[in-house]
């Protein structure tokens, strides 16, 4: 049985991909796809893994975790499941963290070393979306001001603009804590709102299409958001309407050229820990380039040429 890890992130679809695996589930177990999700996993399954103030030993909770685990695993192959998708954006960190510490998950590392251990090599896969992080950080921000958060300083902005954690961080410590799992990296860009085409690249099947538009979780408009907060709180927002954009033209620029740069270093391996997905519904170029204007050639140089030395010739 393939298992494959689907860490999210947050704000990159991750909750509508998972309602879509949701509401197909009875048709993806005819395909031998199977699915857990939040309500499985915080549902005690994987209480343990990570250490918590319960009374008793780390090291006894951790080692019921992984028998939990490979129990239900084990329940998974007996009804036939081929493929084992288990999504839960939580296990990587949570958005208040991120923003409390001004940064990308800085404790990914570590977490994911003790998810890896609780699997007991049982993964094959791990599946992550990135997002640019002008758009992620203030998806972050819209999704954390409507839940009770203070709405962010000048300077908290700032901090968040020029920190210097991006996503190549939280790959390259994923793949610390996880070698000799196969990490795919799929741009919230090309696959946000599409998840049959991710479950596809994640499943090597055809996905079903029904329920494939649900969206769910999506960030409020300004309007919404002052309607919804107290006086206090919308009075902090800016004027006008639609998305809140709270990083100005410069801090953008600069959030956008390390996501780019972040994109390069896939595109060209990323050292060998991670894989860049592409889109699967547009395919590269092949050897043959297309042909883009065959007439010009010689001839046009030659009357390029003439028409100079006429310039020339007539200029005394």
């Amino acid at each position: 049985m393939q298992v494959c890890l689907h860490l999210g992130a947050h704000r990159c679809a991750t909750t509508s991909f998972q309602e879509y695996l949701r509401q197909n589930a009875t048709d993806l177990a005819k395909q031998g796809i199977g699915f857990w999700g939040p309500r499985r996993t915080r549902n005690g399954l994987l209480h343990g893994v990570l250490p918590t103030p319960a009374v008793g030993r780390v090291e006894a909770h951790a080692k019921r975790a992984r028998g939990r685990i490979r129990m239900n695993l084990h329940q998974s192959r007996a009804r036939g499941v081929k493929t084992l998708v288990i999504s839960d954006e939580n296990l990587i960190g949570s958005t208040r963290t991120n923003l409390r510490l001004g940064g990308l998950y800085s404790g990914v590392g570590e977490r994911m070393a003790r998810y890896a251990e609780a699997f007991d090599g049982q993964l094959n896969t791990v599946a992550l979306n990135i997002r640019s992080l002008e758009s992620y950080w203030a998806s972050a921000l819209t999704y954390a001001v409507v839940r009770g958060h203070r709405v962010p300083s000048a300077q908290q902005v700032q901090n968040l603009a020029t920190s210097r954690r991006s996503w190549r961080d939280v790959i390259s410590d994923i793949a610390c804590a996880m070698p000799g799992v196969t990490i795919k990296v799929l741009p919230f860009e090309t696959f946000g709102g599409r998840p049959e085409v991710q479950l596809s690249v994640l499943s090597g099947q055809e996905a079903p299409r029904s329920y494939a538009r649900v969206r769910l979780n999506s960030s409020m408009r300004l309007e919404d958001m002052r309607a919804h907060l107290m006086d206090s709180a919308a009075g902090a927002l800016p004027k006008g309407e639609g998305r809140w954009r709270p990083f100005d033209e410069t801090q953008c620029a600069m959030m956008r050229e390390n996501y780019a740069d972040d994109l390069m270093w896939l595109a060209g391996g990323a050292e060998g820990l991670a894989q860049l997905v592409q889109d699967p519904e547009q395919p590269a170029a092949g050897l043959n380039l297309p042909h883009s204007d065959v007439t010009r050639g010689r001839p046009h140089d030659k009357q390029a040429q003439d028409k100079h030395n006429r310039r020339l010739a007539g200029s005394g």
